[in-house]
């Protein structure tokens, strides 16, 4: 409840204004643009992008728009500026404009003022319209005549908005280069103007010819205009059109070197760094060995610091890509050098030790990549200096708190991360250097070492209980104060002990991180190492602090949301105590651990609220307490064979209905029900995890490792007892192919493995069913509960969040009330929809196509039954829409023949850059009456009135017989 208030609250706040629909907040605006106070229509009028914001539909943006052009036509230039404004920081709903002819004819009419000033905005107005009228001939004209201006602000605007339709349309683009051209040659052009239209040429990269002609004449300026200013524009200029057109970028890498190299100006050399730099980003594969060469001669020969941190940037960034292997490979009649003595690892191996803590850090980034990526024997001496480079810039930086060392430390850091994963066996002396360094570092390094650490050991087990007393004895000399760094250092410092300890905390440790947050934590530090405890499976200590934190907390909703937890974190707990071949004691342990899970789900339940409906929680949840009540019933239908063994004539009647299982007695139905419930739940997760678009991959795999525990089972099932012979063991002997990401993944599949061995040796052996089989189960049962289970960040923390709006029309005004369609004509149905983001969009995956899935079916029918073709009885369609600035559209053709009241789904699902699908929603319902037409009625009524006449006489006929 306070946080909806507090929401609303803030969103007042913000504009002084109350939530309103569409068009009382756009007839709101629209009363402040009448106003005759000038103030007032200014304030309207940049209050227009939150308006767009908030309905990013086509039809109040465009009115809005049409407002906002009435404005800028009759306004003075100050209304004109903000106009100008609002329509640059709306750039992304511009397309969503219906009537542009009408809109640019109200824009346009301003260009024929005689305020030079006033033509300068329409032009920049123009300019920033571009995307949507490229091929507008009167504007491209009034931007060629206003380039010829005498007035310095309009001839900037001219440039401006030549800029933009160069970028948008190629008929455009080919028309002005020839006038940019003579202008930058031309004697009479003021230098300032020149250097303001060469950035013009950058976009002329449409086709080859004209690319062509822009390199030339780009050549020329090098060449002609020897001035710095003069170069550096036409050098970074040249740049952006190779980039662009990419035909030409091995050309431009060598012209970049031989300035470089050449070019006595530090400025000069400072672009080209630069410029490579860019090129080293975007086209890493153009990049010859002779390129890489000449870089790192010009880096060993240079004096200046910041000309060799420039370029070994460009060469660190070099180093992460395919090029390093260009340059490590042997070309065909040429012997390639060996790694050890080429010039790059000479460079990397010089300024490991730099003074300078940029050149180190990139020195060391350069050695590690090189090391990673040469997969070869003879590197030893490499993985040494990287190891010993790294090892020298942590102590360099972790005694130093300034911006720029713990910048060089994350780099530091990085780098030794990917040289604990790609060379396993450096990992040990890695982590031991960073327990080390611990003790002395300040707490702003300790902070990013403890990430570090954390990061090695859940790709690597390495961190053993021989280091726990190191980290133990540090988490009590640390938090002395409740400082911001102090906190995070707590939370950072408790990740890596529970990573550390993976199977259980010792009361020791949990009494020392107690009486340590009691005596300088916050709640919110309470709760975050809470979280990393239910994330590493530490769900004792995790229940101890949820508990702790419930009185603390103002909100209703976050009681309960800390209750649940609890209760989650207290349910795990029960199954530690699960022993193998106890079989008993494991019924009691599920029921036990069900318990607290159905409290749970009930506090989770309440702390959902309408903005925050927990729905990904909840089904997790769900699963996982359906998960638990089909172990549970599994185990008890392999008791069942104990209680009540198969009859004495259990034999006979499986040979009469000549099916073998039947010999087995009750317990084959029971173990098919089981397998179908297993596999029921598997299907289950797939949603999950299909809905589940905006999750982290940490969070996506956990999904699918409960997904495969599922099916392993059900696997189990029908190899051991329903099918042993049909069963293959081919599609999951390769689950543990992949190397696994975290401590739970590893033990997981470490069990599913193990279960297949069992299964796979057993129903060689034996036939079906014994207790052999029915104990082999439940053993597994046992085994996949015993591993804890990890609740990953999306169960906490939704760092993406991506969904979808849509919008149909023709939509009833009451969304009970049925649309009026005639059964012998087709509805229209418009699709509208847009994408809407939170603060980071596409963290972890981004919206490549828009699925939209439309199918009707039939509620209710109303008058007589025709024969009707099967084809017009039901409407199923699909379409694929890639959105466009986060908007798109499609209409579909629907068939009402038969008379009655349709129900319309409209289902929307997204598909990745991977190819993936995902069901996101929403789903939207319309109803549909269908009326039959005025014609046919007619002919209906009058073929009756026909037929009355004859079924009287025949009524008469048939009374007198009588």
């Amino acid at each position: 409840m306070a946080s909806n208030s507090t929401k609303s609250f803030l969103a007042d706040a913000g504009y002084g204004e109350q939530e309103l629909d569409a068009n009382s907040a756009l007839m709101e605006l629209d009363k402040g643009l009448r106003s005759g106070k000038l103030g007032e229509q200014c304030e309207a009028v940049v209050r227009f992008p939150r308006l767009f914001q908030k309905y990013p539909f086509p039809i109040l943006i465009n009115s809005a728009f049409l407002k906002l052009a009435d404005v800028f036509r009759v306004g003075n230039n100050f209304l004109r500026l903000c106009v100008l404004k609002v329509t640059q920081q709306s750039e992304k709903h511009l397309e969503k404009i219906l009537n542009v002819d009408e809109f640019v004819k109200r824009i346009f009419s301003v260009i024929h003022s005689n305020d030079p000033v006033a033509r300068a905005i329409t032009l920049r107005m123009l300019g920033s319209l571009a995307s949507i009228i490229p091929e507008r001939k009167n504007a491209h004209h009034s931007i060629r005549q206003s380039l010829d201006s005498h007035d310095n602000v309009e001839v900037e605007a001219a440039v401006f908005a030549a800029a933009n339709f160069s970028a948008q349309s190629k008929d455009f683009a080919v028309g002005i280069c020839n006038k940019i051209s003579e202008m930058i040659q031309g004697l009479t052009t003021p230098v300032d103007l020149k250097l303001k239209l060469i950035p013009i040429l950058q976009h002329m990269h449409h086709d080859a010819i004209l690319a062509s002609s822009a390199r030339q004449l780009l050549q020329q300026l090098v060449t002609s205009y020897p001035s710095t200013k003069m170069v550096i524009v036409s050098l970074h200029t040249f740049t952006l059109l190779a980039a662009s057109s990419l035909v030409d970028t091995p050309k431009q890498i060598q012209l970049l070197l031989q300035y470089l190299k050449n070019d006595p100006r530090k400025a000069v050399k400072r672009l080209a760094i630069q410029d490579l730099k860019l090129l080293a980003n975007k086209t890493p594969h153009t990049w010859s060995r002779e390129n890489i060469q000449a870089l790192c001669e010009c880096a060993l020969q240079t004096p200046y610091d910041s000309l060799k941190l420039g370029m070994l940037s460009v060469l660190s960034t070099l180093s992460g890509t395919i090029a390093i292997k260009h340059y490590f490979s042997i070309a065909s009649g040429n012997v390639g050098s060996s790694p050890r003595s080429s010039d790059l690892v000479k460079l990397a191996q010089e300024c490991c030790y730099h003074n300078n803590r940029g050149i180190a850090a990139h020195g060391v980034r350069v050695l590690t990549n090189i090391t990673v990526s040469c997969q070869e024997k003879d590197l030893l001496a490499l993985e040494q200096d990287a190891v010993f480079g790294l090892e020298s810039l942590l102590v360099l930086c972790s005694q130093d708190d300034s911006p720029g060392a713990q910048a060089t430390l994350k780099i530091a850091l990085k780098c030794m991360v990917k040289l604990a994963k790609g060379r396993p066996h450096l990992s040990q002396s890695v982590v031991e250097t960073l327990l080390t360094q611990l003790h002395s570092a300040l707490d702003a390094a300790r902070i990013l070492m403890c990430h570090c650490l954390a990061a090695i050991a859940m790709q690597l087990p390495v961190l053993g209980d021989g280091m726990l007393g190191d980290l133990m004895g540090l988490y009590k000399v640390i938090g002395r104060s409740a400082t911001d760094k102090q906190q995070e250092l707590l939370v950072s410092l408790a990740t890596v002990i529970f990573v550390a300890s993976q199977k259980a905390l010792s009361a020791e440790v949990k009494t020392i991180i107690k009486q340590q947050l009691e005596s300088v934590s916050n709640g919110w530090t309470v709760y975050r190492i809470a979280r990393q405890a239910s994330r590493m499976g530490n769900h004792d200590m995790a229940r101890e602090l949820y508990q702790s934190l419930l009185t603390q907390v103002a909100s209703e909703h976050f009681y309960f949301w800390l209750n649940s937890l609890k209760e989650f974190s207290h349910a795990e707990q029960c199954l530690t105590e699960l022993q193998e071949e106890n079989y008993s004691s494991a019924l009691s342990c599920i029921a036990e651990c069900l318990k607290f899970y159905h409290k749970g789900i009930a506090s989770l339940t309440a702390a959902s609220t309408p903005l925050n409906p927990l729905s990904f929680q909840c089904e997790f949840v769900k699963l996982r307490i359906d998960l638990l009540q089909a172990f549970s019933q599994l185990i008890c239908t392999c008791n069942s064979l104990k209680t009540s063994p198969p009859p004495a004539i259990a034999t006979t009647i499986a040979m009469t209905l000549g099916n073998d299982l039947q010999r087995c007695g009750r317990i084959s139905n029971q173990m098919k029900q089981s397998m179908e419930e297993f596999r029921s739940l598997a299907s289950r997760y797939g949603d999950l995890y299909q809905a589940s678009f905006d999750a982290d991959s940490a969070t996506l795999r956990n999904v699918e490792l409960q997904q495969q525990s599922c099916l392993l089972i059900s696997h189990a099932i029908e190899a051991l007892i329903l099918d042993p012979e049909s069963a293959s063991f081919q599609e999951y002997g390769s689950t543990g192919a992949a190397p696994a990401d975290s401590e739970y993944e590893r033990r997981m599949m470490s069990v599913y493995n193990h279960v297949l061995e069992e299964v796979e040796s057993l129903s060689r052996k034996y036939t079906p069913v014994s207790y052999m089989h029915t104990a082999c189960l439940c053993n597994a049962i046992i085994a996949l509960l015993k591993v804890p289970l990890s609740f990953q960040r999306y169960f906490f923390q939704k760092l993406q969040s991506t969904s979808i709006k849509l919008a149909l029309s023709p939509s009833p005004r009451n969304p009970a009330e049925p649309i009026a369609v005639q059964n012998n004509q087709q509805l229209a149905l418009k699709v509208e929809g847009v994408v809407q983001h939170g603060s980071k969009p596409g963290l972890f995956r981004k919206i490549q196509s828009v699925c939209l899935n439309v199918s009707s079916t039939l509620q209710s029918k109303s008058g007589q039954d025709y024969k009707i073709p099967i084809d017009n009885m039901t409407n199923e369609m699909e379409q694929r829409v890639e959105p466009h600035n986060d908007y798109f559209s499609t209409q579909f053709l629907l068939n009402f023949a038969i008379l009655g009241t349709h129900n319309i789904t409209v289902e929307s699902s997204v598909k990745d850059a991977n190819g993936i699908v995902w069901k996101t929603g929403p789903r939207t319902t319309i109803f549909v009456k269908s009326l039959e037409d005025p014609y046919s009625q007619q002919i209906r009524l009058q073929q009756q009135q026909a037929q009355q006449p004859l079924q009287q006489q025949q009524q008469r006929n048939a009374y007198t017989r009588f």
